[in-house]
C-alpha cells in the first residue's frame, strides 16, 4: 500500500507543532525612593515636589524624604507628608532605599551611608575630584545615572531641556545684575532704550541653553550675536526666534571681533560637544573690555573659557583680565521652586514607567534612553569619555546588559 503524499491533505500543516502566543506581563515592581536633604548648602532645590510625590504614592510607591530637605525651595515637611510621604530625622534612614534620588552628587559624608550595589540617580559634575568621586562609588558596587544624559525616545535631553531653558534665561538675569552699579559692574543696563547703544550679548551654542537667553536678552532690548559649529543649528534658531540675528560659525577671526564689542558672552556648551579643550582661550578673554561679564553655563562639564573657575553661589563671581567671570554650576538653585517643579515635571513618568517595566534592572534593558544615562554599572565604569578623562577602564553598558 503506497502512503498518502502530503498533497492529498491540504490542512496537513494543522498536524505540525505550532507556536503558543502566551502573553508576557512585566512584574509591577513598587519603588522605594529616598531623597536626603542636600548636604552642599548652596544647591536649594529638589527632585520631587510635594504633587509628584502625590502621583508617586498614589501608584503605590515610598517616598521617604529626610527633614528640612525641601525647605530651601520653600517647601514643608508639612506639605510633603500630607501628600503621603513618610519624614525621617537622618539621612542614615533613607539610605535604605533602593533608589536615591538628589539634586547635586553625593558628598564624601553621604558616601559612609551608601550601601553596596545600590542606585544612584542624581546629576555628575566634573571638576577635580570627580575621578575620586568615581574611584568611591566603584567600590560601592553602585549604579549610578546621571539625569542629565538620559534621552527620551525622540533622542532628546529632557532634564537637560527642563534645567537649560531656565539657566538661559537666568544666565541673562544674572550678567544684567553684574552689569550693574550693585555688584560693582561698569553701571550700564542690559537691553536698550531710545538714543542709547543697546549692550551686545554674545552667546556660545544655539542650542536649548543658547535659545532661552537669545530670548530673554533680546526681550530685554539688547542685540545678540550667536556662534555655533551647525549651521543647521543656527538656521533652526533663527526660524525658532522669529527673527534675522547675527549668527556665525566658529571663525576665529569673526570671533575675536566680536569679544572685542561684547559687553555680555554666554557660553552654552561644554567641551565633549566641540572639538576644542575651550571654545575661548584666555588670550581671547583678554580682548574683551574691561567691565565686561562672561557666564559659563558649561562650567559643570569642564567650562567653555580657559579663564573659567569652579564657583557656588557663596563666592560666585571673580575678576579676571578685567573681566568679571560667573561660573556656577548649579545656576538654576537661584530659582529653586520653578527648577523643582521643572525637574519632577521630569521624574514622574520616568519612574512611573520604570515601576510599570518591572524595576530599574528590567527598563535598562529595554530603555536605550534611561542606558545613556548610566555611567557606573554595578561598580563598572560604562561611560568612554570619564573613563579616558580620569583613566579608568570602561566597558559598554549594552553588553553588560546582554549578559542579564
Amino acid at each position: 500500500m503506497n502512503s498518502p503524499k502530503f498533497s492529498e491533505f491540504p490542512h496537513a500543516k494543522g498536524l505540525l507543532v505550532q507556536e503558543e502566543r502566551i502573553e508576557y506581563k512585566k512584574k509591577y515592581k513598587q519603588l522605594i525612593i529616598g531623597i536626603p536633604r542636600e548636604v552642599d548648602p548652596t544647591e536649594s532645590r529638589i527632585p520631587l515636589t510635594p504633587e509628584a510625590v502625590e502621583i508617586l504614592v498614589q501608584n503605590g510607591h515610598q517616598i521617604i524624604i529626610e527633614k528640612d530637605a525641601g525647605r530651601q525651595a520653600n517647601y514643608s515637611d508639612m506639605e510633603y507628608s500630607d501628600k503621603g510621604a513618610r519624614i525621617v530625622p537622618s539621612a542614615t534612614e533613607v539610605y535604605q532605599s533602593d533608589i536615591i534620588l538628589k539634586v547635586a552628587p553625593l558628598s564624601p559624608k553621604e558616601f559612609e551611608l551608601l550601601r553596596e550595589n545600590q542606585s544612584i540617580l542624581s546629576s555628575l559634575h566634573l571638576n577635580n575630584h570627580t575621578g575620586d568621586y568615581l574611584k568611591k562609588l566603584i567600590q560601592k558596587r553602585a549604579t549610578a545615572i546621571a539625569f542629565e544624559s538620559i534621552s527620551d525616545a525622540d533622542g532628546e535631553f529632557p532634564f537637560v531641556r527642563a534645567m537649560s531653558s531656565i539657566a538661559g534665561s537666568t544666565s541673562v538675569l544674572v550678567a544684567a545684575e553684574y552689569l550693574s552699579n550693585v555688584n560693582n559692574g561698569k553701571g550700564v543696563m542690559l537691553g536698550g532704550i531710545t538714543g542709547i547703544t543697546p549692550t551686545e550679548v554674545v552667546i556660545l551654542g544655539a542650542g536649548t541653553a543658547g535659545e532661552y537667553a537669545a530670548r530673554a536678552a533680546l526681550g530685554l532690548g539688547a542685540t545678540v550675536k550667536i556662534f555655533d559649529s551647525s549651521i543647521k543649528k543656527l538656521m533652526e534658531i533663527q526660524n525658532i526666534l522669529g527673527q534675522r540675528l547675527f549668527t556665525s560659525i566658529y571663525h576665529k577671526q569673526v570671533l575675536e571681533k566680536v569679544l572685542r564689542t561684547a559687553d555680555v558672552v554666554i557660553g552654552t556648551l561644554a567641551p565633549e560637544e566641540t572639538s576644542l579643550s575651550y571654545l575661548i582661550t584666555e588670550d581671547q578673554v583678554r580682548l574683551m573690555k574691561r567691565g565686561s561679564v562672561i557666564i559659563d553655563l558649561g562650567i559643570d562639564r569642564g567650562g567653555c573659557f580657559e579663564t573659567s573657575e569652579l564657583r557656588d553661589h557663596n563666592n560666585p563671581s571673580y575678576l579676571k583680565h578685567g573681566v568679571i567671570h560667573y561660573c556656577v554650576p548649579n545656576i538654576t538653585a537661584r530659582v529653586a521652586r520653578t527648577a523643582s517643579i521643572a525637574m519632577s515635571n521630569v521624574f514622574v513618568p520616568m519612574l512611573i514607567r520604570l515601576a510599570e517595566n518591572g524595576g530599574l534592572l528590567a527598563q535598562l534593558k529595554d530603555d536605550n534612553g534611561l542606558r545613556r544615562g548610566v555611567y557606573l554599572f554595578n561598580g563598572i565604569l560604562t561611560n568612554e569619555y570619564l573613563g579616558k578623562l580620569y583613566d579608568i577602564p570602561s566597558r559598554d553598558i549594552n553588553l553588560l546588559m546582554a549578559a542579564f
